[in-house]
This record gives structure tokens, C-alpha cells and sequence, in this order.
């Protein structure tokens, strides 16, 4: 089987398949441009994601889990949702594909995490907790709903939505008043936009599951993230922050919560996306960089905003990035930063899979 009819049977099956793995966005009616995979997804960037989805695959622990000694980062649920993710931007769901075992894995490692934490649902592991703790819960129930309903397994599947559904209301708990999050599971007087987009994300994501998620919840988040915009179009990091400018990183996942939210067509989303094609990938491997500062964090959201906007950001965007992460593959088949290369090759292989369109991150 080719590539090309592999990714056409691949997300045919993704939008039909049990529990309804469904696209990522509907683009068949946008008519700017191109929108097939192989428009953007070439030989040579196959063969990166083949190489860097094989190496992440024999990176999986015993366990299940997925991560780096660098930072802290072994057994991380965060980098282990991740991971699944990127095998599940492949077509490899649980019973199904050729990584569907290590995805099945992920599934057990992060529910068997939610069941011993404190509280109970949130998807984390407290040995390489610290104030990443909360990222890990966030991007753990992204994953969750984005896999639980092709678990083959019935009660596997049951136990996964039992602990998805004990996750959103530990998420929803710990929104203060201002309809922010920080690094606490539990409502407190601080919040950041980017510990705020991870949960929002996630939110949406089990909302399009199936799970109940109050409005009242995202319209607070909406009002938060709007009120971080600074005049350039970026964001700051803390709402009313003094001092506090725009960054490229936290500014892409800024339009990303947005986009999570419903709110499509609004000012402070173009603004925003104007914004971020200042910094377009420019081929760069090394050397400074005002992106490379969580660089995978960054591209991971900017990619996910430019494939929302579509039309010519996406057209622009996806072959700058693609062409800037094939140059920094790394001679193991993998990508590698600070945090890792087991989390730098999950971003990297979501980022290069996009236009095979099989997740629902973000379904309008």
C-alpha cells in the first residue's frame, strides 16, 4: 500500500472507527489551496515521521510511560500523552496499526496514574511533579479523550471515560475566579495564559467526547486569555501583569485557546495570528533564536493555530516548519531539546503529521 492510499484509509477509519476518532478540523470546504496530505506531507518528511514514531515507540518504559532523565522528565505523563498522541497522528490506535500496543500502554500508564494520585483523576505523576505537574494533567486528558473511544476493549474503555470524566472535574475545580489555572489542582488567586490554553485544550477535547463540560467554565477562560493580549497582538503571561511582554511560545498557544473555545472570527485572533507570522521558521538548526526558548512548546501551538486559520497562514507556515524540523532531526531518527528528545520527537511528529487530519484536537 502506498502512502498516499494508507493516509486515505487510515483517516477514513479514523472518522468512522469506533467512538469516532474525528478530524481535526473539517477542511473539505475550505477552498484556499491545496488540501491533501501529499501536498505537504513529501517522501522525505515520511520518512522522518517513520523514523522518529519507530524511535519513540522503542523509547516506551516497561510501564508504559514515556520520557528523558533531562529535566526531570522520566515517567512523565505529560510527555506519555504526547507520545501517544504522535502514534495516534500516524493512524496507530489501540488494536489497530503498528504501534497500537505501545498506545494501548500510554492509556494504562495514565489511568493507573489518575487512580493513585491525590485527588483522584488527576493524571500526573508526583515524582516529576513541581509546577509541571498541572501540564501533565492537561495534556494526559487530551489524550484520554482523543483515545478512549477506539479502545477495542470495553472496559478498558469504561475505566478510560470513568477517569476522564474524574479528570475534567478536577480541571473544572481548580479554575479561580478569574477563569484562570496555575500549578495547583485547585482553585488559588494566581494563573498563567499558558497552564490556562493546556487546560482549555483539554477541556474541549472532552467536551467533543461527549463529556459535559459547563459554558460558564470556557467563557471565564475566553475573558482570561483576551485580557492577556498586549497591543503588538502577542501576549503576556500573567493577566494585568506589569511589565510582562509578548513572547512568541505562550502567544501561539494563546490563539490555540481561542481556537478551542469556538472563537474563530475575532480581532484578537488575527491579531494574534499576525503576530506569529513574525516569527515564521526560517531553516534555523541552532544558534540564537528568539523562538528557541521552548521551541517544540512553541511550534506545537503555532502549527495548531496555522492549521485553524488555513488559507495562506497554513500554506506559509507548515513548509517553513516542516523544511526547519527536517534540518534538526537528530542521526537516532529522533529530535532532541532540554526537556528531552523522547518529548521533542512527539512534538515534532504531531507537528509533521498535521495534514493527515486524524485527530480532534480542535473540531469546529
Amino acid at each position: 500500500m502506498t502512502d498516499r492510499s494508507r493516509r486515505r484509509f487510515l483517516r477514513t477509519s479514523a472518522v468512522a472507527g469506533t467512538g469516532g476518532l474525528l478530524t481535526l478540523l473539517s477542511r473539505a470546504a475550505d477552498p484556499a489551496g491545496p488540501r491533501s496530505p501529499d501536498d505537504f506531507i513529501s517522501p522525505e518528511t515520511q520518512s522522518a515521521i517513520d523514523r522518529g514514531l519507530s524511535y519513540l515507540a522503542q523509547s516506551q518504559a516497561n510501564d508504559g510511560s514515556f520520557g528523558d532523565r533531562l529535566g526531570g522528565n522520566t515517567a512523565n505523563a505529560a510527555v506519555t500523552a504526547l507520545a501517544g498522541l504522535a502514534l495516534l497522528s500516524g493512524g496507530h490506535h489501540p488494536g489497530r496499526g503498528r504501534y497500537g500496543k505501545q498506545v494501548s500502554r500510554a492509556v494504562d500508564y495514565l489511568v493507573g496514574r489518575g487512580r493513585t494520585s491525590t485527588p483522584v483523576g488527576y493524571l500526573q505523576n508526583a515524582e516529576t511533579g513541581g509546577h509541571g505537574a498541572i501540564y501533565q494533567h492537561g495534556f494526559s486528558a487530551l489524550f484520554l479523550s482523543e483515545v478512549h473511544g477506539t479502545l477495542p476493549d470495553p472496559d478498558k474503555q469504561a475505566k478510560a471515560r470513568d477517569m476522564l470524566e474524574k479528570a475534567v472535574a478536577v480541571t473544572v475545580k481548580a479554575q479561580n475566579r478569574k477563569g484562570g489555572w496555575r500549578y495547583e489542582p485547585r482553585a488559588t488567586e494566581q494563573d498563567d495564559v499558558s497552564v490556562t490554553v493546556a487546560q482549555l485544550m483539554a477541556l474541549r477535547a472532552a467536551k467533543n467526547a461527549g463529556i459535559y463540560v459547563d459554558k460558564a467554565v470556557v467563557d471565564k477562560c475566553v475573558e482570561y486569555i483576551k485580557g492577556c493580549q498586549l497591543p503588538d497582538g502577542g501576549f503576556m503571561y500573567i493577566k494585568g501583569q506589569s511589565g510582562s511582554g509578548s513572547l512568541f511560545p505562550r502567544s501561539a498557544a494563546a490563539v490555540v485557546g481561542l481556537y478551542s473555545a469556538g472563537i474563530y472570527d475575532d480581532p484578537v485572533v488575527e491579531k494574534g495570528l499576525r503576530y506569529l507570522m513574525r516569527y515564521l521558521p526560517r531553516g534555523n538548526r541552532g544558534g540564537f533564536d528568539i523562538r528557541q526558548e521552548h521551541y517544540f512548546y512553541g511550534q506545537y501551538y503555532a502549527a495548531l493555530a496555522m492549521w485553524t486559520a488555513g488559507g495562506n497562514y497554513w500554506a506559509e507556515w507548515f513548509p517553513a516548519i516542516r523544511n526547519e524540523l527536517l534540518l534538526r532531526r537528530e542521526q537516532n531518527g529522533g529530535w532532541g531539546d532540554f526537556f528531552g528528545s523522547a518529548y521533542a520527537t512527539a512534538m515534532a511528529c504531531i507537528i509533521l503529521q498535521l495534514p493527515n487530519n486524524y485527530l480532534p484536537i480542535m473540531q469546529k
